[in-house]
């Protein structure tokens, strides 16, 4: 039987393939970035194409480096940067536009025309999202409008659409020769399409933002017994593997955290960070600002609900201080320039380069570093920069304790963030309870991993998968309550000066 799950990684700033054995362990990883495309203030997007072969490159370099072939994988999944929304011509596999990223606010407008239809609660009932910039189908409605003939192929079926999942699994399954067009239902719960009760596809929904039903993908679960397809000859893998596998890249952690159980939580830092609360079995909407969003469906069981904190900007500053001001020259060294003071000088730095995500909800919102003096420097904006990350989950967290009514014991933390010491410990400061980052924390392409492999067998069950977390590192609160509540109301005040800054019809 093979010995290993592979799990493609598909983020915002690059593409990782991780091979993965039975304990949970990594055994090999490839990584390249891909090009950041930014042709107007508040735009980003990505090149379809290049992605795709940053996926190929990825995978083949590493299986060759390994010495593997397709029959030593038992199966493959894929996790992604989730709304990102990709429409491409399913006779040519040629994208009519560059993908539009998740953090692009151009469809600020188009979000508030739907709210002043009075349609806005519509949605939120519906799809459990607000109508926001953040979610793909605007992103869809302003290519469909925005792009010629569009429309018109997407009516005759001719022109698909997707999120980054449904993209890569159409071209490694045969692309315009007879590659599936799915998804799984954690990214199509980010849509504003879809109905979180039903998982399908919702007519009134399509209507609000004018999308034709005919290039949608099927939804299927996040681990699907059935297979999503198999890889082929002419791919990356060079044989037949099972893509068994598909989960948004924030629901991914949450199974790579074993978060499976209702009150289980995990924070994900990355290019933004994204904390989910696991609801179990039915959606609870939110009266604070966070997402309703399905968390998992493990083949015919019935689906997971969580709710969630989306942040836009956290990871993304460090690099903004790299790639714009040249403070530093590479994201390493945020941790010693920070570390040079003793505090941040008085200085906040409020990072809503795309508006604010949860749980302000303001597309308004433009970045902001306040309370500078000529005894600041560098190193108190990049100390500020670290904690902007860190007071943006406790502004979740609040939210979510609000909604749940359950306090946070312990914060479960994984992504690349989390190799930064001083910000754990800043995290755990600013929330006043410990924070937990396990053994593996890359668990986004874990859970995409374990779904796979749950789908074929290689794993028997979810209790296989808890015996394999382990805890790699623990930071506690060294700081007072008083000193917290006092930093706390500091930088709610520079949040407030964020405000207002756009005009948005």
């Amino acid at each position: 039987m093979p010995d290993f799950v592979a799990a493609v990684d598909q983020g915002t700033t690059s593409t990782r393939c991780m091979l993965f054995d039975r304990e949970g362990k990594e055994q090999g990883r490839h990584q390249l970035e891909h090009t950041q495309i930014l042709p107007r203030p508040g735009w980003v997007e990505h090149n379809p194409v290049e992605i795709w072969e940053r996926f190929r490159t990825v995978t083949q370099t590493l299986l060759d480096a390994k010495g593997l072939r397709a029959s030593d994988l038992a199966a493959v999944g894929i996790t992604n940067q989730r709304e990102t929304t990709v429409v491409w011509n399913k006779k040519t596999g040629r994208p009519y536009h560059n993908a539009i990223v998740w953090q692009d606010t151009r469809t600020d407008r188009l979000a508030a025309a739907v709210e002043r239809s009075g349609k806005g609660d519509v949605v939120r009932q519906k799809a459990g999202i607000p109508p926001a910039t953040y979610f793909s189908g605007g992103k869809l409605a302003w290519l469909l409008e925005n792009v010629p003939g569009l429309r018109q192929d997407a009516e005759r079926g001719e022109a698909l659409f997707g999120t980054i999942d449904t993209w890569l699994l159409w071209r490694l399954t045969g692309g315009f020769e007879g590659g599936a067009h799915l998804t799984d239902v954690t990214n199509a719960s980010r849509t504003m399409l879809m109905d979180i009760d039903t998982l399908d596809w919702d007519e009134e929904l399509l209507g609000i933002w004018g999308v034709p039903r005919a290039m949608l993908p099927e939804i299927r679960p996040s681990s699907d017994p059935e297979f999503f397809g198999h890889t082929n000859n002419r791919g990356p893998f060079l044989g037949e593997v099972p893509v068994a596998g598909m989960l948004g890249d924030q629901q991914a952690a949450m199974v790579g955290q074993l978060c499976l159980e209702p009150g289980e939580a995990k924070n994900t830092y990355g290019t933004g960070n994204f904390l989910l609360l696991n609801t179990g079995e039915s959606p609870v909407r939110s009266q604070n600002g966070l997402l309703t969003t399905v968390c998992y469906q493990f083949g015919r069981d019935t689906a997971r609900y969580a709710l969630e904190g989306s942040i836009a900007v956290t990871g993304s500053a460090v690099q903004w201080l790299r790639d714009q001001l040249g403070v530093i020259s590479r994201a390493e060294e945020s941790e010693a320039l920070a570390r040079s003071v003793k505090d941040n000088g008085g200085v906040y730095f409020v990072p809503a380069f795309s508006g604010l995500f949860a749980p302000h909800w303001r597309s308004d919102a433009r970045g902001a570093i306040v309370g500078l003096s000529r005894f600041n420097t560098n190193a108190h904006i990049a100390r500020a920069a670290l904690e902007a990350i860190c007071y943006q989950s406790k502004d979740v967290v609040d939210a979510m304790e609000r909604d749940s009514g359950v306090r946070l014991e312990v914060l479960k933390a994984d992504g690349g963030i989390t190799a930064n010491e001083l910000c754990m410990q800043i995290q755990a400061d600013v929330l006043g309870v410990d924070v937990v980052r396990p053994v593996v924390a890359e668990t986004t392409a874990l859970g995409a991993a374990y779904a796979a492999g749950l789908a074929v067998g290689f794993w028997a069950s979810t209790d296989d998968l808890r015996q394999n977390w382990q805890e790699g590192k623990r930071w506690s609160p060294a700081t007072t309550e008083e000193e917290r509540e006092a930093g706390h109301a500091r930088w709610r005040k520079a949040v407030e000066r964020t405000l207002g800054w756009v005009d948005v019809d």
